[in-house]
């Protein structure tokens, strides 16, 4: 309790709140089509799963329980999910963060890699900057993927999005995602 009471202090004193996310580690039932608490859907079609179990994935979480898993579809549509953030981002201003990301090659047919992107908005929804992009992700480990950004306005939301690997707009693909590090201010050094 006193190390969370001068951790907050700190955190005021330096003028930047420390950001939390709503369950960002995707915890929940595993069942399908079904959104993970504290996130919004960011694409019309959007169910996403609550892993381990449903469609054939059986992959372990790296933290917790349960994970996500988002799909691209060979109709032209994907799936993107967002929140708010607890206190928004500043403009012109350093920011770190990570994501743990992998790929499943057993997801009822969607097995074909996905790409993960992470975009920031001003509002909900709102694909307004781009902060990551991992063109395909093969790999069916969890990887911890760090991001380094600088904002361009003053932003609220956060979007977690599966598309389509570069030179790909109609495939059966997915990415698995099980946490979302909250950005931090940092240095720009």
């Amino acid at each position: 309790m006193k190390l969370v009471f001068v951790f907050l202090m700190f955190g005021f004193a330096i003028g930047t709140p420390a950001q939390i996310l709503n369950n960002p580690s995707m915890e929940g039932e595993p069942i399908d089509a079904t959104m993970p608490d504290g996130w919004h859907a960011c694409q019309e079609g959007t169910t996403p799963d609550i892993l381990p179990g449903p469609w054939g994935v059986e992959e372990e979480a790296y933290e917790g329980d349960t994970f996500v898993g988002l799909i691209t579809r060979p109709n032209g549509t994907y799936e993107a999910i967002g929140q708010r953030f607890s206190s928004p981002l500043k403009a012109n201003a350093c920011y770190t963060m990570s994501v743990l990301a992998s790929h499943s090659e057993s997801y009822a047919g969607y097995n074909t890699s996905g790409r993960l992107r992470i975009w920031l908005g001003t509002t909900k929804c709102d694909y307004a900057q781009l902060i990551l992009d991992v063109k395909s992700l093969l790999h069916t480990d969890w990887e911890r993927y760090p991001i380094r950004f600088t904002t361009d306005e003053v932003f609220e939301y956060i979007i977690i999005e599966c598309y389509y690997p570069p030179g790909k707009h109609s495939s059966a693909g997915n990415i698995l995602i099980d946490k979302v590090f909250a950005p931090v201010i940092c240095d720009r050094t």
